[in-house]
């Protein structure tokens, strides 16, 4: 399995649309076996998510992800664990241990989310979200 951590420095890349740097962890029977830096230098989201692709990555752990890239990445069968923050370390050990959706990595404003961890993203918690801004709808 390899997993794919967009990173900024050594923690996880704030928004993966804009990220260029990619941690990939290559594991076999739930251990570390190879890690190696890629670079993706093209913003499209369809070639980022066909980069992803072509590097055999399984599952990606990334920060903030727009809809249109997420579902680029998600067509191409790759699991999405987005919304994560944290130093990088951190966060590959959770990711092994299947902890890495826990509140401690949730991005700020995210700690209400409920991730789906399977391709296609994450749920947003069922609560109802009302915008206080608009009046009351028309009939």
């Amino acid at each position: 399995m390899k997993v794919a951590f967009s990173v900024w420095g050594h923690r996880i890349a704030p928004v993966f649309d804009v990220a260029s740097r990619l941690h990939i962890v290559h594991t076999d029977s739930g251990r570390i076996v190879s890690e190696v830096e890629e670079t993706i230098v093209d913003e499209l989201p369809a070639h980022k998510a066909l980069r992803l692709a072509e590097l055999g990555i399984t599952t990606l752990v990334c920060g903030a992800i727009s809809r249109e890239l997420l579902a680029a990445v998600s067509a191409y069968g790759i699991r999405v664990n987005p919304f994560i923050a944290g130093e990088l370390r951190d966060v590959i050990t959770a990711q092994m241990e299947g902890t890495v959706h826990r509140t401690e990595y949730a991005m700020p404003g995210c700690r209400r989310r409920r991730h789906a961890g399977r391709a296609g993203g994450y749920r947003p918690s069922r609560h109802n979200h009302t915008d206080t801004r608009k009046g009351p709808k028309e009939a």
